[in-house]
C-alpha cells in the first residue's frame, strides 16, 4: 500500500527547473552570457570548415597534411608513409655495393673479415659478404716502384776496405709480390723498411772491396751482391716485396778529396813508370850478362884444349882492341917497321900530307 505523502506543512514549495541546471534552453547564442547565466555545454556550435588560405599566404598545418595525404594516397598501403621503402631501398643497395666488388686486371684483392685476412680476390669481379664484415683492399701488383739513395739527392759516403771513402749513390727498383703478406706486415709507407735494408746491404758489400775496384771496375757485380743481399732481408721480415735491381748511378770520390786524389795517381803513375825503366834496365843487363857468361864459358872451354894457343891469341886481341883507339905506337925493338892501321876514320899520317900538297 502505497501512501500518499504529501507536502508536509512547514516545506518550501519546490520548483521545477525544466531549463536545466545550465540555464534556459532556449539558449540560441551560447557564445554569449546573460546575467551571468550557466552555458549548455550540449548546445556547441558546428565546427567551422578550415579557411582556404589567401594567394600568396603561408598555408595551414592542416593544409600542408592534407596535401600530403592526397598526394601520396595512390602509393601501395593506402597513402602510408615512403620511409620504409626509402630504409628497404637503401639497405638493398648498400648490400650490392659492398658485395661485389670489380678488381683491375693488375690489382690483386686482399679480404679481411672483421680485420682478418680471410683470402684474395684475382683480377674480375668477385663477391664476398657486404661490409663491415669483409673489407676488399685492391694492391697493385703489376706496378714497378723506385727510390733514390740518398733521397736528397746529396753525397753518400760509405767506407771501403782499404780504409777509403767513396761516394755512391744508387737507385733500388721493386714491386709487390705477395700482395697479403705485404700488407699486412709493412707499414702504409714501406719506403722507410725497404731503404734502411738497401743501405745495410750497400754499406756490407762495399765494406769488402776495394776503392779501385769500385771507382774503375765493372759495378754490375756489386749492384747484383747488393740486390740479392736487399731481398734476403726482406725475406727474413716476411715483407711481400720483390727487388727488381739495383742501378748504380754515380760512383766517385767525394769533391772534397779529388784534388789530393789526383795528386796521389799521378805520384802512382811516375812511380810506375820509374819501376817499368827500373826493370827494363835490369832486364837488360841481365841479357848482356849471360851472352858474356856464354862467351867466357866458350874462351875458356878453347883454353882447356890448348893453353898457350889461346893465351896469345886473347893477349893479340886486347892489343889490337888497345891499340886501334891510340894514334901513336912504340916500338922498342932495332931495324923493325910496324905498319900499323890507323884508327878507324883516320887516314894515315903520309896520305894526309901528300893530299894537303896537291892541294896547294
Amino acid at each position: 500500500m502505497i501512501e500518499d505523502i504529501g507536502p508536509r506543512p512547514g516545506d518550501a514549495p519546490a520548483m521545477l527547473n525544466e531549463e536545466g541546471p545550465w540555464g534556459p534552453g532556449e539558449d540560441k547564442t551560447p557564445g554569449d552570457r546573460k546575467g551571468g547565466e550557466r552555458r549548455n555545454p550540449w548546445l556547441q556550435p558546428p565546427s567551422r570548415k578550415p579557411r582556404a588560405p589567401k594567394e600568396g599566404g603561408q598555408p595551414s598545418l592542416e593544409e600542408l597534411i592534407r596535401r600530403g595525404r592526397d598526394r601520396f594516397a595512390g602509393l601501395p598501403g593506402g597513402g602510408r608513409p615512403i620511409w620504409g621503402y626509402a630504409i628497404v631501398a637503401f639497405v638493398a643497395l648498400w648490400l650490392f655495393s659492398t658485395s661485389l666488388h670489380r678488381i683491375a686486371p693488375q690489382d690483386v684483392g686482399v679480404i679481411t673479415r672483421f680485420g682478418r685476412y680471410a683470402g684474395l680476390l684475382k683480377p674480375g669481379v668477385g663477391l664476398t659478404l657486404p661490409a663491415p664484415i669483409d673489407v676488399v683492399t685492391p694492391v697493385d701488383v703489376e706496378k714497378h716502384r723506385s727510390f733514390d739513395e740518398p733521397a736528397s739527392g746529396g753525397a753518400n759516403l760509405l767506407l771501403t776496405r782499404d780504409q777509403d771513402l767513396v761516394n755512391l749513390t744508387y737507385t733500388v727498383n721493386w714491386s709487390v709480390r705477395d700482395p697479403d703478406v705485404y700488407l699486412f706486415n709493412l707499414p702504409s709507407d714501406p719506403e722507410p723498411v725497404l731503404r734502411d735494408a738497401a743501405q745495410a746491404a750497400m754499406r756490407e758489400a762495399v765494406a769488402g772491396m776495394d776503392l779501385g775496384r769500385i771507382v774503375s771496375g765493372d759495378q754490375s757485380d756489386l749492384a747484383a751482391r747488393v740486390a740479392a743481399r736487399t731481398q734476403q732481408l726482406l725475406d727474413r721480415y716476411h715483407a711481400g716485396v720483390l727487388v727488381q735491381g739495383v742501378s748504380i748511378r754515380q760512383a766517385g770520390l767525394p769533391a772534397e778529396l779529388a784534388d789530393s786524389a789526383k795528386g796521389i795517381d799521378d805520384a802512382k803513375a811516375a812511380v810506375q813508370a820509374e819501376t817499368g825503366k827500373a826493370r827494363d834496365d835490369v832486364s837488360k843487363d841481365i841479357a848482356d850478362a849471360k851472352v858474356q857468361t856464354q862467351l867466357f864459358d866458350q874462351a875458356y872451354d878453347a883454353y882447356k884444349l890448348a893453353p898457350q894457343v889461346t893465351r896469345s891469341r886473347m893477349y893479340y886481341d886486347m892489343m889490337e882492341a888497345i891499340l886501334a883507339r891510340s894514334g901513336r905506337v912504340i916500338v922498342d925493338a932495332p931495324n923493325v917497321t910496324v905498319q900499323v892501321p890507323p884508327p878507324p876514320g883516320k887516314k894515315p899520317q903520309a896520305q894526309a900530307q901528300a893530299q894537303q900538297g896537291g892541294g896547294q
